[in-house]
């Protein structure tokens, strides 16, 4: 009997601790999977989206990244540098983490609205990890390999699973291979004039050791590569703007060379400006007055000037200021023809602030920032922000608010040459002045018709929207500036 009982006690006692280990089982497998599943859904790796940077742009050039695969980068740190159609930008970070892959090349077209960087936002997670996360899937194995560092470094051989071809791959020579994995995108840091004088002398950037802050590339570093091709005898044609087209032949040939981004926007504009039906108005101007007044303008803004501000006038702000005083009184030249899209009705948008775009001859080609409200500067606000978009202009710094909201533009065509000129209507306006170079003639004193003088004449072309803008009303604007420009006190009458 109390054998029975002892064994009854045994047995209960048997199943509670048996119990008790497949419940702690249970839980311990609980937690493992819990902790499995919490990793597969944390993401760490955030995909980084290009911003749409205004004016309707669909996609821009990475000109130059900053950051390479590994790098550890913070919030709002620059990224890359990317060109539009109509100024460069630097896009920043959203997040700070590690950057985990590039999906362009410098160079290539990126898409508003599409990833083009990977950041792990964590940071600290395993490389087998963000491996997983960002495997590329099979089907778009051909599109997403070339923009891994590695599979543009190591030959085919090296990405097969196959033990023997790792190993001869390994065993090819990889002596070439590491420079480049270890240069990277970040050897392409430089300015953009920096890099127009790289493209003007046929050089790639990359192939040049930059001794700037960081890596970046400056221009002695390019003279300096210049010199050592030089001394090495290497071919004419290497440092040729343009080696690929033959400049002297036997036979006539043809080479087809893409447009750059400035040109293929000057190609969509200046098409859709050839809709528009023009007729040109021509004047003689006379400058000999507005010589004088400059001149002495310039003794006081030099001796008054402070370090860093402007110490010189043209004539370029006396002629925009000209054109404003105009436009206050033919308000018509500074307003924009609207198309109703549903009725096909058009109709006349005033604007009423003058924001005036300069046409510009930039390094990498035609340009118009524009002065914003030109109406309430004065001349010398005028040619400092003059100053400010010509310098932007020069080092492709130029931002998308300085390309954009102009209500009519004057392009300084005389500063490079040419007497007359036929301007083009930009889309949105309905007038621009073109303006010729300036020369010395003998002439008759206007006073004493008997005396033969010298004066600074120059011609101005006025181009205007025919289908709003009659000939008698761009006359009456012109002759406005026209008085203004020879007189040039009036103009004290015209300040507000």
């Amino acid at each position: 009997m109390f054998l029975q009982r002892s064994s009854r006690v045994l047995q209960r006692q048997w199943r509670l601790c048996h119990g008790l280990n497949r419940t702690a089982e249970f839980q311990v497998r609980s937690a493992l999977i819990r902790g499995f599943q919490s990793t597969r859904n944390l993401q760490v790796v955030k995909p980084v989206l290009l911003a749409d940077i205004g004016e309707g742009i669909v996609e821009c050039e990475i000109i130059q990244w900053f950051v390479e695969p590994g790098a550890r980068v913070e919030e709002f740190s620059p990224l890359c540098e990317v060109q539009s159609d109509k100024a460069s930008v630097e896009i920043t970070s959203r997040f700070s983490g590690v950057v985990k892959k590039l999906h362009y090349e410098a160079g290539e077209m990126a898409k508003v609205g599409k990833p083009f960087v990977d950041i792990d936002i964590q940071g600290g997670a395993s490389q087998e990890a963000l491996d997983a996360l960002t495997a590329p899937e099979p089907a778009t194995e051909g599109s997403s390999e070339p923009l891994n560092k590695e599979s543009l470094s190591n030959p085919p051989q090296a990405q097969d699973a196959t033990g023997e071809a790792t190993e001869s791959a390994a065993q090819a020579e990889p002596q070439p291979q590491p420079p480049l994995v270890k240069k990277g995108k970040c050897a392409s840091l430089a300015t953009p004039a920096v890099r127009h004088l790289s493209k003007e002398l046929n050089i790639d950037i990359l192939e040049i050791e930059g001794t700037g802050k960081d890596g970046r590339v400056l221009k002695e570093d390019i003279y300096r590569f210049v010199e050592q091709r030089k001394s090495a005898t290497q071919s004419a044609q290497q440092t040729s703007p343009l080696p690929s087209i033959p400049l002297d032949t036997d036979k006539q040939t043809e080479t087809t060379v893409q447009l750059s981004n400035t040109q293929l926007q000057m190609f969509k504009t200046m098409t859709r400006s050839l809709t528009i039906p023009h007729f040109l108005y021509a004047d003689e101007i006379d400058f000999s007055q507005l010589h004088d007044l400059r001149r002495r303008l310039n003794k006081v803004v030099s001796q008054s000037a402070k370090e860093g501000e402007l110490t010189k006038l043209s004539y370029l702000p006396f002629i925009i200021k000209a054109v404003s005083i105009a436009l206050n009184q033919y308000p018509i030249l500074n307003a924009r023809v609207d198309v109703n899209s549903e009725t096909s009705k058009p109709t006349l948008v005033h604007r009423s602030q003058h924001n005036i775009g300069i046409a510009m001859d930039t390094p990498s080609g035609l340009l118009v920032p524009v002065i914003k409200n030109v109406g309430a500067r004065s001349v010398l606000s005028i040619a400092a922000e003059l100053s400010r978009l010509q310098s932007q202009a020069a080092t492709g710094k130029l931002s998308p608010q300085d390309l954009s909201g102009g209500t009519i533009t004057v392009s300084n065509i005389g500063n490079i040459g040419g007497t007359y000129v036929s301007p083009v209507i930009v889309e949105k306006e309905v007038a621009i002045l073109g303006i010729g170079r300036m020369r010395t003639i003998p002439a008759f004193d206007n006073d004493n018709h008997d005396k033969v003088v010298k004066k600074q004449v120059c011609n101005f072309s006025w181009s205007a929207d025919h289908r709003v803008i009659d000939g008698a009303t761009m006359a009456r604007a012109a002759e406005v500036v026209r008085k203004i420009v020879e007189e040039p006190d009036a103009m004290i009458l015209h300040l507000r």
